[in-house]
């Protein structure tokens, strides 16, 4: 799970990931409020619609209202069983002798402009104030009375005015009492059976329009991004080779800013290389041409008569060699020139520690490696064995803990020494720098261990840190990316 959210991550964090989460953003944001617009003027001109078919349907109900109270008394159930036994009319009518109980269905913007225009009508028309409205669903709709369903009825009494099979659109009931007795019931569907449908702007219909509109552009999209930023990506591994010291130009290709930037990043690494090659010829120039006044010195100098004198020419000859030898050292060793290859780091410490353990000093290794560290072996012997070499120097015990994660190896190195002042830690890196000024039996003694060790760590896109323990020691932290 770790992988997969880590996965995620870094292609979120990709050009590639934040421009196709921006457009599909876009897209589903556009698709939505146009759905939205759309969807309000749909209600819009539904209201409007509704509301022109509400004023035609209450004056035809006005009329057969009028209509039955103006029959005589006698005369009412004669129409009525007429009407029921024909089946010819639009509307359900009965006189019923109490109010039938409604399970009336949720209101609605639609059907608050039904009911107003019917209760305006009547009491316009007809001056009828006390007019009961309500809307019902055909399943549960009372008639005749209250225990009398409107499915229970003969098929020819309300099928035709009243259900549209299969579909079962609400019905709106009018109840108004006539006298102390009666109760005239009149039921009636809409002209528009839909007319009370829900409408979102996110229907599943519309849901799928939308997924199939951003899944579209976003294939689209990622065939041009992946041939837009595929120069980029070579581009960024040509310069990460390129600092862990593999000097390769990178085709020039894709578009014009692409191609002017890896044609400037190949003089980079032209003039760079150039400038590394020269070093080297120039150290490689001063060792062989300073080698040799030395040697003609301490000739002479063993040639002197006075004891004091020449040995103090002796010593200062010596330190003079092991400076030369040192900036040679330290030029050398931070600019390995061998191939990457899988390596053991843990086999690599445990030969370090079968031949340390011969002698008085101890190191002790735990931990393990999960699978080979793709690097240079003998810089990553070296960064090692001068921090290991260090450890054991100023305390004797030295003890490495292992540990192998997904995006690196780390090798953390802890001695029990006196550890380091907090203001020179930095410091410890400069060449020739060293925490004693007596370095006997020490063999990186000229200062210059911990500098090859993080010249050879940021080489493979590493650091070497220091830091020291609560109790007392120093510990040396090697990370070790894995690419």
């Amino acid at each position: 799970m770790n992988n997969i959210n880590k996965r995620i991550k870094r292609w979120a964090n990709s050009l590639t990931g934040q421009i196709l989460i921006i457009m599909a953003l876009g897209v589903a944001s556009a698709q939505f409020i146009s759905s939205t617009i759309w969807l309000r003027q749909l209600q819009s001109d539904t209201e409007k619609n509704v509301l022109e078919v509400s004023k035609h349907m209450s004056y035809r109900i006005a009329s057969t209202i009028s209509y039955f109270t103006a029959l005589p008394r006698n005369y009412r159930h004669i129409v009525i069983d007429q009407l029921q036994s024909m089946g010819g009319t639009r509307f359900f009518v009965t006189l019923n002798r109490e109010e039938i109980r409604i399970n009336e269905l949720h209101d609605s913007p639609l059907m608050d402009i039904v009911k107003n225009q019917i209760e305006s009508t009547l009491v316009k028309q007809l001056g009828i104030h006390n007019a009961k409205i309500a809307f019902s669903s055909p399943d549960d709709l009372h008639v005749i009375n209250n225990h009398t369903l409107l499915t229970d009825l003969p098929e020819r009494w309300g099928n035709h005015s009243l259900l549209v099979k299969p579909l079962t659109p609400p019905i709106i009931i009018i109840q108004i009492p006539i006298n102390d007795k009666d109760w005239l019931y009149l039921a009636s569907l809409m002209p528009d059976p839909y007319f009370l449908d829900g409408v979102s702007a996110l229907t599943g219909e519309r849901l799928f329009t939308m997924s199939v509109s951003v899944i579209t552009v976003l294939l689209l999209s990622l065939l041009i991004l992946r041939r837009l930023t595929r120069p980029l990506a070579m581009l960024a591994r040509a310069a990460e080779r390129f600092g862990q010291g593999d000097s390769k130009p990178i085709k020039e290709y894709g578009s014009v800013e692409v191609r002017k930037t890896a044609r400037a990043f190949n003089d980079m690494q032209a003039r760079i290389q150039r400038y590394l090659n020269d070093r080297e010829r120039l150290f490689a120039s001063i060792s062989h041409d300073l080698k040799t006044p030395i040697t003609r010195l301490r000739l002479r100098a063993e040639m002197l008569d006075e004891d004091d004198t020449r040995d103090a020419m002796i010593r200062d000859l010596e330190d003079l060699d092991m400076l030369v030898k040192g900036a040679l050292q330290s030029v050398k060793e931070t600019d390995i020139h061998e191939n990457r290859v899988d390596l053991n780091i843990l086999r690599m410490l445990e030969d370090m520690q079968s031949a340390t353990n011969l002698s008085t000093v101890k190191l002790i290794i735990s931990g393990h490696l999960n699978s080979p560290y793709m690097g240079k072996p003998l810089a990553i012997k070296r960064c090692l064995g001068n921090l290991i070499d260090n450890a054991l120097y100023y305390g004797n015990t030295a003890e490495v803990f292992i540990e192998d994660e997904d995006d690196g190896v780390c090798v953390r190195i802890c001695d029990h020494g006196p550890g380091i002042p907090i203001e020179q830690i930095d410091k410890m890196f400069q060449p020739y720098t060293r925490l004693t000024p007596d370095h006997s039996g020490h063999p990186g003694g000229m200062g210059l261990g911990l500098s090859i060790a993080r010249n050879i760590a940021r080489a493979h896109g590493g650091e070497v840190t220091l830091s020291n323990l609560p109790e007392s020691g120093l510990e040396a932290k090697l990370w070790l990316p894995r690419h």
